[in-house]
């Protein structure tokens, strides 16, 4: 049981990897759509106002966990099917 949770840890980091390229994208679509600019505001932008920067920064946040953990859970309801066993950790 103990061996499946510690081979699961190389994939889900692989999962999760692949979570936040995924989040990045999904974050760029929903700001060109929103925004109906091509480029993400950073931090240092200087032509960028704090409230589209921290608009932004609060969207790519939450984009990022909503898609992170939808990744993560699917990868751990998938790993259960193959082995019939919950990875933990």
């Amino acid at each position: 049981m103990k061996a499946a949770a510690v081979v699961y840890k190389p994939v889900g980091m692989v999962v999760g990897a692949l979570g936040g390229v995924v989040a990045g994208a999904v974050f760029k679509q929903v700001w060109r759509r929103i925004a109906h600019e091509e480029d993400t505001p950073n931090a240092t932008d200087e032509e960028r106002g704090w409230r589209q920067v921290l608009t932004a920064a609060a969207l790519q946040g939450a984009l990022f966990a909503l898609v992170k953990a939808a990744v993560d859970r699917s990868g751990a309801t998938a790993w259960r099917r193959v082995t019939g066993v919950w990875p933990t950790g």
